[in-house]
């Protein structure tokens, strides 16, 4: 609790969370926006934007509104989904080979370090690929599956650290069961790194998506971000002057990632005081003026009185 309570009263975690939860609650609530369905004939090809399709229509005649709405769904579902998948493997690989050292930590140690020089895109794009026109689902599949080594290795170096703890090494004396140790006392002082993990394979997750998809190896019949941005390439709405259809999924994927980038660095703020002294500075400042103002005054007031 006390985590989240610093984490509400930070500027930035409060800017990004009202930004990321903006599109969170428009692609919850897509039906009672908008009256089109996203994947519909609904007007003329390429309908500059009015009053009626605020964003315009895609050269199938599709409302650009309505996919960026709907399409949110998918592209935010992969990215927390992915996310989830990244930081469940980090944290569970992470602290087994942080914790238990030996042999397990050199073997998973070899893997995370096999993962970790593997380019990561060429990777995806290969099991892509390989796999054919992927849904969306087994897009985060994939990212989850192959991005969870530098979440697992900055989780293991933590955790080689605060096994070290006293409390940790009482419990050990004490006899308590490692799983025991591992959830009560290790895991509750890892949670803004896994908090910043967790933001960071989002916005991966959300940004691979897009593009691969953007390069034709995704399912074109879903609705996502990405889709959209393959359609516009597929139907050259940027030589036609179809700047609508260009500009919506691209400004939406820019605004969900500065929001979740901004919450990763309120994150990174709250795990490193060393981030905070500027903050704790000016504070100090305005009170040594406020200071300052007040003897200020009663000096005058004391000049006042003896006159």
């Amino acid at each position: 609790m006390g985590f989240i309570n610093l984490l509400t009263r930070n500027k930035k975690a409060l800017f990004g969370l009202c930004i990321v939860g903006f599109f969170i609650l428009t692609s919850i609530f897509a039906p009672f926006i908008t009256e089109y369905n996203a994947a519909k004939r609904v007007t003329g090809s390429h309908v500059a934007p009015s009053q009626e399709h605020v964003l315009g229509s895609t050269r199938m005649g599709r409302d650009v509104f309505a996919q960026t709405l709907y399409g949110g769904r998918v592209s935010l579902a992969v990215g927390f989904g992915a996310g989830i998948i990244v930081v469940a493997m980090a944290v569970a690989i992470g602290i087994t080979a942080g914790y238990f050292g030996g042999i397990i930590d050199e073997v998973l140690s070899s893997l995370m370090n096999i993962m970790l020089v593997i380019p990561q895109l060429p990777l995806l794009m290969v099991l892509a690929a390989f796999i054919g026109e992927v849904s969306p689902m087994v897009i985060a599949m994939i990212i989850g599956l192959t991005s969870w080594a530098w979440g697992a290795r900055v989780v293991r170096s933590q955790t080689l650290a605060v096994r070290e703890k006293e409390f940790v090494v009482a419990a050990q004396v004490l006899g308590e069961p490692s799983w025991r140790i591992i959830l009560i006392e290790i895991l509750p002082n890892l949670v803004s790194i896994i908090g910043a993990s967790f933001i960071g394979s989002v916005i991966y997750a959300i940004m691979t998506q897009a593009t691969l998809e953007f390069l034709g190896l995704g399912d074109p019949t879903s609705v996502t971000w990405g889709t959209q941005l393959f359609n516009m390439q597929k139907t050259s709405a940027i030589h036609i002057g179809a700047y609508w259809e260009v500009f919506s999924p691209i400004v939406v994927i820019a605004c969900v990632g500065a929001g979740l980038a901004l919450l990763n660095f309120a994150v990174d703020e709250i795990a490193n005081p060393q981030l905070r002294s500027h903050v704790g500075l000016k504070r100090w400042k305005q009170i040594t003026a406020q200071k300052e103002a007040e003897a200020a005054q009663e000096a005058t007031a004391q000049q006042g009185a003896a006159s």
